[in-house]
């Protein structure tokens, strides 16, 4: 479709942030050179960014509004930005063309994908058997909602579908599970400490013990920072440890941007740095977690493998990103069901059109009676 559109009309990218920057290069590598960037930031404007200028949305409208195709390349975590803002924007301002960049990803999927959740729709189809069986195991209505529009937001890019974020902070539901003094947290992919933050404003220093693994050495040390600088009683009982978690002790390697996107792989490469990894069975070794957090970057199907043993014996409550790949958003609730029968499988976001989408997986023994009773209704 895409291409088609391309040869017939050139091309605008809305967006000269990072999600633009990837895409140009991959245009250009396959003959297709776009007109300008558009960019609402006053910073940008006027300025040349890979040597691509950046004009502002009307300049954009008024210059190629009629002869280009406009593709929103925005789309990222911690902004309130939907789809919908620039498409009103640019459409406001006379374009006849504006479209989202997952089709432009679709045509150029060699060189663009997979990028986070985005990847080629067929794919879903390809896993439709467990697409269906995942459906059936969400708790209720609100989940099984929202599977149905993320599913649908992998086939067709329908970002108007995507509901808004709930307003419970991410990993800590206070409408699914009552909190414990005793509760026992791995915080895996603690980034710079913002979920011991997070728990630590929620509930001080009601808890018994968290571990924070964090691979990415700049990441690290503001995670410790972080805890050092948390209440005493509180940062007495986090322990912090720099390691990847993977199904198995190894070597991998992290690109360290020291951001939220650092992201391991087994293949070294000129701006990969190596870091040490472990299962979490063996690094836990006999102690009883009650929770366990995963937001590691499309790691998340490995470390569980890593953590199956604990998982099966003593059925802490998961806390599971699901939004890093495709296929994670089924794969990874029929993983731990097949483990164990006893969860409670929900489904949130905690951010806008895709991103920090979680999955809770809950023993029915910690689920809030009124949860109980809602899902039997």
């Amino acid at each position: 479709m895409f291409t088609q559109l391309s040869q017939r009309r050139p091309i605008v990218l809305m967006g000269a942030g990072g999600l633009g920057r990837r895409t140009l290069p991959a245009l250009r590598a396959a003959g297709v050179e776009p007109l300008a960037f558009a960019d609402n930031s006053p910073e940008r404007q006027g300025t040349i960014i890979d040597g691509l200028r950046v004009l502002s949305p009307a300049d954009a409208a008024r210059e190629f509004g009629a002869t280009a195709a406009f593709v929103v390349t925005i789309w990222g975590a911690n902004s309130t930005h939907r789809f919908s803002d620039s498409r009103d924007q640019l459409l406001g301002l006379g374009c006849d063309v504006v479209v989202a960049f997952p089709p432009l990803y679709w045509a150029y999927a060699e060189a663009l994908l997979p990028y986070y959740l985005q990847d080629l729709p067929h794919k879903v189809v390809d896993q439709k058997q467990a697409v269906r069986r995942a459906f059936d195991l969400w708790e209720d209505d609100a989940s099984r909602v929202e599977y149905l529009s993320q599913v649908r937001f992998r086939m067709d890019a329908d970002f108007a579908g995507l509901a808004h974020p709930v307003t419970h902070p991410a990993y800590f539901p206070d409408d699914l599970f009552a909190w414990s003094d005793d509760e026992w947290v791995v915080d895996g992919g603690a980034y710079d400490g913002d979920t011991v933050r997070a728990l630590s404003f929620l509930h001080g220093e009601r808890f018994a013990h968290v571990l924070a693994l964090e691979p990415d050495p700049g990441n690290f040390g503001t995670l410790a920072a972080t805890v050092a600088a948390l209440p005493p009683e509180a940062g007495a009982k986090i322990a912090c440890a720099q390691l990847a978690l993977a199904s198995k002790a190894g070597t991998l390697h992290i690109e360290a941007t020291g951001t939220a996107a650092s992201t391991t792989s087994t293949v070294p490469t000129a701006r990969t740095i190596a870091v040490q990894a472990e299962a979490l069975d063996v690094i836990i070794g006999s102690a009883r977690p009650t929770l366990i957090k995963l937001d590691i970057e499309g790691a998340e199907p490995d470390a569980l493998l890593g953590a199956r043993e604990t998982i099966t014996r003593h059925g802490p409550v998961l806390a599971i990103c699901v939004y890093h790949r495709q296929d994670h958003l089924w794969r990874i609730p029929l993983m731990v069901q097949e483990w164990r029968g006893d969860y409670a499988f929900f489904l949130r976001p905690h951010n806008e059109e895709g991103w920090d989408l979680v999955c809770y997986a809950i023993p029915r023994s910690r689920l809030l009676p009124r949860v109980e009773a809602g899902a039997a209704g």
